[in-house]
């Protein structure tokens, strides 16, 4: 009987077959075919859905998926798949808020980009800058003479009622005789096919950095396409920035300038760190700034450093506690007294937030008029300012047709509010709305509403459905940015946002995506780079590398915590391996083990010992492992560990950043799976440390040979020798009180724990001889993990930091104890005539008791952990506090 014939398998369709059915939602402009969706009817057999009133691509489009014409859905999958991993590994990410109890969510990012023909590109720019220009006269009016506002062009109440106007720059002449440096103009595409301006951004507009790194791994993803459409390039225009940023500045093209930053708290820290990185500017917070003399100054770990520009993304009323916000954390006190001096130029100048009101934009094509003498060409949706009595009556009507937002964004103290979609009211809640508005008409605008332009997007297969394309609704945001006696120019590209499936709003916040933006050119591609030519020997030593005190800081613990981290997960494996070991009922083993899991708190120390309840006291350290508070084990270390890194971003590489991220996330998602089924064994979890360890292997490799050795590596090193120094020194003093050495099991354990087995073995064989231990684990200059190397290590590395010179050690080095002047035979002798640190402390210890053995070698161990201590505070005074700086003058008023 002959087998039924195999149906032939449908060929998976390509994605330019895809991209040719995809269409956008009816009355939106479909950026696909460069017209307005319609309504179709449904497909027949003799009119399949593609072909069903669904025009051509345009021509751009068109040569996009030319390019992908041999590529199927799978093809595409694995793309977005690629993407992704792209975007993990590099470590993008974008909060709503920080949370440092959760991991960070990754920059959400669409495989398709944009793509803007040039001839729509050419009006955008045309009309940007035509709104910058106005903007800039604008702020010269309202913080000189005011004569829009006296002549009533300009409602008093957006500007003097808007918590973004600085009263106190009232006058001031900003440095370089320029208020707006970068702005940020976010646009939609009607369904007439134009660009309509929906909002403008001018305090501290975010994006540049986001839009580089979407650049980056979209051009990667499509390089073809990304060729042959002429798709114009970035790296000029971020050039002319720094460049008129620097000739406007007080220095001039010496200048130095720095990217002020909230902080790593900040939703978009990654993109602040990014940005400075590839702008070459030193990325500061507020606490590393100080004003002296009406001059802003850097705190570095040489001393005083000059700043005399800021790129500022912290918001205005957060820039100078003295003036501003009492209670600001994030500003540098007397700020505004420098800048009034004209001593810093700050981009851009304080008290441009009142532009980003959405009730200006009513009031700018007049203004535009009065200023310019030009009509507005780019126009934007249409606004109503409910604060005009004639504005109010005509928008109360229009409600369900727009969007309701406020006068003041961001003040909840002046009736902040999120906007709201009329369209998605219901009767009810329309006229609640119309009786806010109505009692609080001044912190109301309503703006028209106009359904966004749909681009595609590519939605990776899931569970039974394949990959297909979707149309999704979005807004693009362009930058203006300063380009020196030129005036600005407009950033060619940009950043799009792209809403949710089935929403409108383009929020990141709510749920949306970024993509890239090719602006297409019909002339030459610019391929400039950022890269300074012929750089000269002068220039490259102003080059030479910044270390602010707190960069300096977060360094140092850094390296502190991932020494601890290191050692906690030494000590947990082995006191796991011990507790399931041959030497479990070893007394003098277990009460070692237990007296240092309490004392590096791996366990909380009410927890009974592995001597008196093993089971109870390893259950207690299984499940503190995974745990961020109680007992700072394993867990905490890990989690403090990538705190401390993400506030020096700029400094570690990608690969640095992603170890440390996938160290700490594993290792919780792990302890958090197995509590859920309730069987957390100890081998389970010796096989995280495991993995945990080889992670850490990789952090301490990353920090060894992939950072460069200036102050800022030497502090890090510092670091995690002050607290090896210290572990091991306090683990070998309590293994010798305690008499665990004693033992065949106490005496692996301490070699263990100094990672010295595999070397101990290879010299000693089977020897457990205590002159061969001190020999190797305190004396041996040639192992990383003795006490002489550590100390030495340390008293050299903190010479190198102090600037001494090489045959001299600083007074620092001198209170670390000297290596050189330590004996094998001294140490080893069992019960020489000395006062040991017990007796000094009056233990009642008399000379011949057994805890006078090893007496000079416990002296030696109790000076080297007193070291860490001492060594650690001196450090934190000397280099991070500054507190000599305290008592100096800010400057007059």
């Amino acid at each position: 009987m002959s087998a039924p014939p195999q149906l032939a398998q449908p060929e998976s369709p390509s994605v330019a077959a895809l991209a040719q059915a995809t269409q956008a939602t009816p009355g939106h402009f479909d950026e696909l075919r460069g017209t307005v969706a319609r309504a179709t009817p449904a497909p027949t057999p003799h009119a399949p859905e593609a072909a069903v009133g669904n025009p051509k691509l345009t021509e751009i489009w068109r040569q996009f998926f030319s390019t992908l014409e041999n590529d199927s859905a799978a093809d595409m999958d694995q793309r977005a798949a690629n993407l992704a991993r792209q975007v993990r590994d590099n470590g993008i990410t974008y909060n709503v808020y920080a949370d440092e109890n959760g991991p960070q969510r990754p920059w959400s990012l669409d495989l398709f980009p944009l793509i803007v023909d040039p001839a729509s590109w050419q009006r955008i720019e045309v009309g940007v800058l035509q709104r910058m220009r106005l903007l800039e006269r604008v702020m010269a009016d309202v913080y000189g003479p005011q004569t829009l506002l006296h002549d009533g062009l300009l409602p008093p109440a957006l500007v003097h009622a808007h918590p973004g106007y600085l009263r106190a720059m009232h006058g001031v002449e900003p440095v370089g005789e320029r208020y707006l440096h970068i702005a940020a103009f976010d646009l939609a595409r009607g369904p007439d096919g134009n660009w309509w301006l929906e909002a403008q951004r001018s305090q501290a507009p975010s994006g540049l950095g986001y839009l580089l790194e979407n650049r980056l791994a979209i051009a990667a993803q499509f390089p073809q396409a990304f060729q042959n459409l002429g798709v114009q390039r970035l790296a000029s225009t971020y050039r002319a920035l720094m460049d008129s940023l620097k000739a406007m500045s007080p220095a001039g093209p010496d200048a130095h300038l720095a990217l002020l930053t909230p902080g790593p708290y900040n939703e978009t820290y990654f993109e602040h760190a990014y940005l400075a990185r590839y702008l070459g500017l030193t990325l500061v917070e507020g606490s590393d700034l100080l004003v002296r003399d009406e001059c802003l100054f850097l705190k570095t770990l040489k001393g005083l450093v000059p700043v005399h520009g800021l790129l500022k993304r912290v918001d205005d009323q957060y820039l100078d506690p003295l003036e501003l916000r009492a209670d600001s954390t994030l500003g540098v006190p007397g700020l505004l007294q420098a800048i009034r001096a004209g001593n810093v130029l700050v981009a851009n100048a304080p008290g441009s937030a009142f532009l980003e009101s959405p009730a200006l934009l009513g009031f700018l094509p007049a203004l535009s008029r009065q200023l310019l003498g030009e009509e507005l060409s780019l126009p934007a949706l249409p606004t109503w300012w409910c604060g005009e009595r004639n504005a109010m009556e005509e928008a109360l009507p229009r409600l369900a047709d727009c969007a309701i937002k406020p006068t003041y964004p961001g003040s909840f103290e002046q009736g902040g509010f999120e906007p709201v979609l009329g369209g998605k009211l219901g009767a009810r809640a329309l006229d609640e709305w119309a009786g806010r508005i109505v009692r609080q008409a001044e912190e109301h605008t309503v703006q028209g509403y106009s359904p966004l332009s749909q681009m595609p997007t590519w939605q990776a297969s899931t569970a039974g459905a394949p990959g297909r394309l979707r149309a999704r609704s979005v807004m693009l945001r362009v930058f203006v940015v300063s380009d020196g006696a030129q005036g600005w120019r407009v950033l060619p590209g940009g950043l799009a946002r792209v809403a949710s499936a089935g929403r409108e709003i383009t929020s990141m916040q709510r749920g949306g995506s970024s993509a890239d933006v090719w602006a297409l050119t019909r002339g030459q591609v610019d391929h400039s780079t950022l890269l300074a030519p012929h750089m000269t020997p002068e220039s490259l030593m102003q080059r030479k590398r910044l270390i602010t005190s707190r960069a300096a800081e977060n360094l140092f613990w850094l390296g502190r915590y991932t020494e601890r981290a290191e050692n906690a997960i030494r000590l947990a494996r082995l006191t796991l391996e011990c507790l399931h070991g041959e030497e479990q009922s070893s007394a003098p083993l277990l009460s070692w083990l237990s007296q240092m899991a309490v004392a590096n708190t791996l366990v909380l120390p009410g927890v009974p010992s592995a001597l008196q309840a093993p089971r109870v006291f390893e259950r207690s350290l299984i499940d503190s492992l995974g745990s961020s508070s109680g007992a700072t084990s394993v867990g905490y270390y890990l989690r403090a560990l990538k705190m401390a890194g993400s506030s020096v971003r700029e400094r570690l590489s990608q690969e640095h950043w992603r170890i440390i991220m996938r160290c700490e996330e594993e290792l919780f998602q792990r302890c958090a799976a197995q509590r859920q089924r309730a069987d957390f064994s100890a081998l389970q979890a010796l096989q995280i440390l495991k993995d945990s360890s080889d992670h850490m292997a990789a952090i301490t490799g990353a920090q060894t040979d992939r950072m460069t050795r200036d102050d800022g590596w030497r502090l890090l090193s510092i670091g995690r020798h002050i607290e090896r120094l210290g572990f091991l020194s306090s683990a070998l003093m309590r293994g010798l009180d305690i008499g665990s050495l004693h033992t065949d099991g106490g005496f692996d354990a301490m070699v263990e724990l100094f990672d010295s087995a595999i070397t101990f073995h290879a010299q000693f064989q089977q020897s457990r001889d205590m002159a061969a231990l001190v020999d190797l684990l305190v004396i041996d200059r040639d192992n990383p993990r003795s006490i002489s190397w550590i100390a030495h290590t340390l008293r050299g590395r903190l010479a190198r930091l102090a600037g001494s010179d090489p045959d001299r050690l600083c007074a620092l080095s001198l209170k670390v104890p000297d290596p050189r002047t330590w004996g094998l035979a001294q140490l080893c002798d069992e019960a020489p005539d000395l006062v040991t640190p017990a007796q000094k402390q009056g233990d009642g210890s008399e000379p011949g008791d057994p805890a006078l053995q090893y007496a000079l070698l416990k002296d030696v161990l109790y000076q080297c952990t007193q070291a860490s201590f001492v060594v650690s505070d001196d450090i934190s005074a000397t280099y991070f506090t500054h507190s000599g700086l305290a008592n100096h003058s800010l400057g007059a008023a």
